[in-house]
């Protein structure tokens, strides 16, 4: 039996994630934007919950696309608040199009990519953890990506956030030591 991290269930969906996606680094601006929206609609409920719905977010967000996103009207948000496919939450709506707001405004002086990369120097950090227990919730680092993207107007970016954010992109790699992964 293929050995993994200990907060995978055995929903297909779960492991597929886990195998080829959590941990891997990413690059792609817009990808890393998606990522970084998920993430904060996942505050307070479980990721499995966020992942379930993925799908329908990429539908109706226009596929993460963050020039239409941050023109979405008053209409738009209605109706997405409306849409059971999606975590109907109005601050975590208002979200996703302020953040493509700010995406667009840092995207003018660099990449996304870079701009949330630096908080690790640019390249992957190995954790190499042994247990789950010594996952930390938050670190030195996603702190300074909270402040920063915080300050540069972004929502639902606390150091949580910050810190799963550069888990699933793979900026830091928690994957645990006896995870076929790690």
């Amino acid at each position: 039996m293929t050995k993994r991290c200990g907060w995978v269930s055995d929903d297909p969906l779960y492991i597929d994630y886990h195998d080829n996606e959590w941990g891997k680094p990413e690059y792609d601006d817009k990808k890393l934007f998606e990522m970084l929206c998920l993430e904060g609609a996942q505050a307070g409920l479980s990721w499995i919950t966020v992942l379930k719905k993925r799908e329908h977010y990429r539908k109706v967000f226009d596929n993460f696309n963050p020039h239409k996103i941050a023109q979405y009207d008053e209409a738009k948000r209605e109706a997405l608040l409306s849409d059971p496919g999606i975590i109907r939450n109005k601050l975590k709506v208002n979200a996703f199009i302020v953040n493509a707001q700010r995406y667009l405004e840092v995207t003018q002086e660099q990449s996304f990519k870079d701009y949330v990369w630096q908080f690790v120097g640019g390249a992957p950090v190995n954790n190499r953890r042994t247990s789950l227990k010594e996952v930390p919730a938050t670190t030195a680092e996603s702190d300074a990506m909270s402040k920063q993207l915080k300050k540069d107007g972004f929502k639902f970016v606390g150091s949580t956030i910050c810190y799963a954010f550069m888990q699933a992109t793979g900026m830091v790699d928690d994957h645990i030591e006896d995870c076929f992964l790690g």
